[in-house]
C-alpha cells in the first residue's frame, strides 16, 4: 500500500473517530469519500491496490460487518466505514483490519465497561450471547444505552494496526 493510500485512510480514520465520539454517527458523505478516494487511487495506480481489488475490498469489508449489524452490536455507519477500509486497502488487507478491529473493540469494550461501572454486567450479558446464539439480536437490541460505545474508534485502530503490520 502506498504513502497516499495510507495517508487518505489515516486522515478518513481519524475524522470518523472524531464524529463518531462526538455524535455517534458516522457520515454517509465520509465513507463515500474515502470509497470514492480508495477508487481513484486504485484507478491512478498509486495505492498498490488494483481496481479490482479495491472493489473486491470494499465488498468484502461491506460483508465483514453484516453480521453485527444484523444482530444490533454495530450501526449501518460502522458497515460503511469498514466497506470504505476495503476499497483503500484491497481484500487482503480488509479481513486483517476486521480481525484487528474485532480485538480493539473486544478491548474497547472492557474498557468503556470499567469506566461506566458495568464490567459484570457486560460480562453476564457476553455469556448470555454465548450460550444462546439464537436469541442475540433480541438481546442486542435490549442492552441498555450504558451498554453501548463509538465503534469507528476501533475500527480506526484496528485499521491502522493492519496497516502498519502488514
Amino acid at each position: 500500500m502506498s504513502s497516499a493510500a495510507a495517508g487518505v485512510l489515516a486522515a478518513g480514520l481519524l475524522v470518523a473517530t472524531v464524529i463518531d465520539l462526538k455524535t455517534r454517527r458516522i457520515p454517509n458523505e465520509l465513507t463515500a469519500a474515502m470509497a470514492v478516494s480508495g477508487l481513484l487511487l486504485s484507478v491512478a495506480e498509486v495505492s498498490g491496490v488494483g481496481l479490482a481489488a479495491s472493489l473486491a475490498g470494499l465488498v468484502l469489508g461491506l460483508l465483514l460487518m453484516m453480521p453485527g449489524y444484523a444482530l444490533g452490536a454495530t450501526g449501518a455507519g460502522d458497515v460503511k466505514l469498514m466497506a470504505a477500509v476495503g476499497a483503500i486497502v484491497g481484500p487482503a488487507l480488509v479481513v486483517s483490519a476486521f480481525l484487528c478491529t474485532s480485538v480493539a473493540g473486544g478491548v474497547l469494550a472492557v474498557i468503556v465497561a470499567v469506566r461506566r461501572r458495568r464490567l459484570a454486567a457486560t460480562i453476564a450479558r457476553t455469556g448470555r450471547l454465548v450460550s444462546a446464539p439464537s436469541a442475540a439480536p433480541a438481546e442486542m437490541r435490549a442492552a441498555p444505552g450504558a451498554s453501548r460505545f463509538a465503534y469507528g474508534p476501533a475500527i480506526a485502530v484496528g485499521s491502522m494496526l493492519a496497516v502498519l503490520i502488514a
